[in-house]
């Protein structure tokens, strides 16, 4: 059962959804451990790059809040917790207002983190176009006259941003190198965070059929969106041994602790058999998602 919401100040803190920030920062995590492995962590990336994502977590999630009321996917058949615009109290000129104001706060903080981490202005410049593709990607992925993810693409960007992007930027900004191992693990993490949003789309794919939003458990059906689930959880961890083996750091396996742990999602989600029972299986997933970086990184500095 839903929570009702009563005041405007519970629809805005529903609206920036906390529980999404830590599964965010999972990316800048991990990219900041595979830099102090190498020698060459710095406070003020880490914090700043913390700092980015946050703000254009918090902007992606006003968006999604706006764009799936004005699309109509967050109708009274949606299972998931109740959204800000939704609920009344917060109007569609209110919520577009906040995502300018968390798409400017991303842009300086982004700003600043460039400032000082890149000295070279061509370096500058390319991960300038890249902070403002992320801007554009966090507003688009349901809002706009064409949103993403309306088309399924929500799982190509998750991976892209939350994966990819976000570890190997996050890397290169500290130690400005690159190194062909930490793509290795951004793309075990990038499997993981794409996990997360499609045991979200698993419990949505209802509602979200309803509404025309053509995510890939709505394209291939729910039997064959828990099988993909499966197959990201397990290439993740593919990914990982194959980072111990060639990196001959077995010490990095301390993530493999959470494999019993996200194998009991996996189960939950393919054994539940509403939206209602789905859900709290997101929730742990992200939880295990950060744990398993945790770990890796007590791993690789031990």
């Amino acid at each position: 059962m839903k929570k009702e919401i009563k005041t405007k100040k519970e629809a805005w803190l529903h609206a920036v959804r906390l529980r999404t920030l830590p599964l965010a920062l999972a990316s800048i995590f991990a990219g900041s451990f595979l830099a102090a492995w190498k020698g060459d962590f710095r406070w003020e990336i880490l914090l700043l790059a913390s700092l980015t994502t946050i703000f254009l977590q918090i902007l992606s999630n006003l968006s999604n809040d706006y764009g799936d009321t004005v699309h109509g996917a967050d109708s009274a058949d949606r299972q998931g917790p109740i959204r800000a615009v939704q609920s009344g109290l917060i109007s569609l000129p209110e919520m577009k207002r906040a995502m300018y104001l968390f798409g400017l706060f991303s842009l300086v903080s982004g700003l600043l983190l460039l400032y000082l981490a890149v000295q070279d202005w061509k370096l500058f410049s390319l991960f300038l176009a890249l902070g403002l593709v992320a801007i554009w990607a966090a507003i688009s992925y349901t809002s706009g006259k064409n949103p993403y993810g309306y088309a399924g693409l929500g799982d190509i960007s998750v991976f892209v941003f939350f994966g990819l992007l976000g570890v190997l930027g996050t890397f290169y900004l500290h130690t400005l190198s690159f190194d062909p191992l930490a793509v290795v693990i951004a793309i075990s993490l990038g499997c993981f965070s794409t996990a997360v949003l499609n045991i979200n789309n698993i419990r949505d794919i209802e509602s979200d059929q309803k509404a025309g939003k053509r995510s890939i458990p709505v394209r291939i059906g729910r039997k064959a969106a828990v099988q993909y689930n499966w197959a990201l959880l397990v290439t993740g961890y593919i990914c990982l041994i194959g980072f111990a083996i060639l990196s001959d750091h077995l010490f990095s396996l301390l993530a493999s602790l959470t494999w019993p742990l996200m194998m009991k999602v996996a189960l939950g989600v393919q054994n539940a058999k509403t939206s209602a029972e789905t859900d709290p299986f997101l929730k742990k997933m992200a939880i295990s998602t950060l744990l398993w970086v945790i770990l890796f990184g007590i791993g690789i500095l031990i």
